[in-house]
């Protein structure tokens, strides 16, 4: 019986033990969630990083250089400013526009932007570029007849020029056409997937020289292109531009949320 006794005893204070060391929830807290396990697509986000603050054109700069300035005799590179949060661009005078460069120079890496242009003004996200617009290009060509995210080479001879898609009269229809990489959307499909007058992210990937340059829009995958022989230096600047000739003062191009993953270690 004192064996017995005993071990109600210990029963008895080990459960008292317990319940004292669980410490209830104060009336009105509540409890802190754990913390989320990062996913591979955050982690991934993580190791871009902004080039531009949203306020400012710091770490940016205009080039007149470019063929596209020549409305200006190279005196100006269109007009550039940050308006509600983006980086906004035009003609300064008829015909004439330019690019907007990185002060910073970048060999393999992938960029990121969100875009929301006028429908009408050429433009273009330049890799490598040089102060006078050599450069892998991934087409920003909105308009009739325009690309986004194909590959052209900016004052290389338009050597390459690859795309699988053409735009039509207005931004929501578009048409295949031959390419080196499939159309990932079907024409009927594309209103569903672009949308006009919102923010659209584009991304391009540019690795090794001769480089093999990949393209997406709204995280589909466009275009998949590799050089064949050495042509451009290894490096240069991230550039986007305004294009010159006919006359698109008053119509603009957009981009924000830009951001750049090094590639090259």
């Amino acid at each position: 019986m004192k064996i017995f006794s005993s071990s109600l005893l210990a029963i008895a204070i080990l459960i008292l033990l317990t319940v004292g060391c669980t410490q209830p929830t104060p009336v009105g807290e509540t409890e802190e969630p754990s913390e989320p396990v990062p996913t591979e697509q955050a982690s991934e986000e993580a190791e871009f990083v902004s080039i531009f603050d949203g306020e400012t054109l710091s770490g940016w700069h205009v080039s007149a250089e470019t063929g596209h300035s020549r409305a200006s005799n190279h005196q100006s590179g269109g007009t550039w400013e940050v308006q509600e949060g983006a980086i906004t661009g035009t003609q300064d005078i008829p015909g004439n526009g330019g690019i907007l460069i990185t002060d910073q120079k970048f060999s393999d890496f992938e960029v990121v932007l969100e875009m929301n242009n006028d429908y009408g003004p050429d433009s273009g996200l330049f890799l490598r570029s040089t102060e006078d617009g050599v450069a892998y290009q991934a087409l920003i060509d909105y308009h009739a007849d325009g690309n986004l995210m194909g590959v052209y080479g900016e004052g290389m001879g338009g050597i390459p020029h690859v795309r699988n898609f053409n735009f039509l009269e207005s931004p929501d229809k578009i048409v295949e056409v031959d390419g080196p990489f499939p159309l990932p959307v079907s024409p009927e499909e594309w209103p569903n997937f672009w949308k006009h007058g919102e923010w659209n992210e584009l991304r391009a990937r540019i690795v090794g020289n001769p480089p093999t340059i990949e393209t997406w829009i709204n995280g589909d995958k466009f275009m998949e292109w590799t050089e064949t022989e050495l042509r451009h230096p290894d490096e240069g600047g991230i550039a986007v531009q305004v294009h010159g000739g006919g006359d698109f003062t008053g119509q603009y191009v957009r981009y924000r949320n830009i951001r750049v993953k090094d590639l090259s270690q």
